[in-house]
């Protein structure tokens, strides 16, 4: 463990020692709230080891040059297309993801592509179709999905 860890662990249970002296009640009341909320999302955060741990076992280098690498031609750049479009959560969190990829022996280009189509929000259609109506969601995505390509391309070419 480092030590910012320890440091953290010992302020938080100097922290209860200090509650417990003010109002043991309330510790205690804490303490059970805690337990509750452990029991409620424990399932679920092993759920969520487990899968990681069955994706990295399952996903191996050689697994990703043959689907993501040179050698794997449109089908890569449909699956950077796909996987971008349907990406979640912050992007600074895909930045690591990213790079193992690359180290993996995936190229700028895929990376960028997937990076472009990240602003492409499937769920998010029927309220852009509600707005700007069916004609401009359609021609604006077909555009990111052909600038994305474009992108990664240049990549390519540059080997960047």
């Amino acid at each position: 463990m480092k030590r910012g860890g320890i440091y953290f662990l010992a302020a938080v249970l100097l922290i209860h020692i200090v509650v417990g002296i003010i109002d043991y009640d309330y510790l205690i009341s804490s303490l059970r709230f805690s337990f509750r909320l452990s029991v409620r999302i424990g399932p679920v955060i092993i759920s969520v080891f487990f899968l990681i741990f069955i994706t990295n076992y399952l996903i191996t280098p050689d697994l990703i040059k043959k689907h993501l690498g040179q050698e794997a031609g449109i089908r890569r750049w449909l699956i950077a297309i796909g996987s971008g479009a349907i990406s979640t959560g912050p992007i600074f969190l895909w930045y690591p993801i990213l790079k193992r990829l690359h180290n993996g022996g995936v190229s700028y280009g895929f990376l960028a592509t997937f990076l472009y189509c990240r602003a492409i929000k499937p769920p998010l259609f029927p309220l852009l179709v509600v707005y700007f109506g069916l004609k401009l969601t359609l021609i604006l995505t077909a555009v990111m999905i052909c600038y994305s390509i474009i992108i990664g391309v240049i990549f390519e070419i540059n080997r960047l």
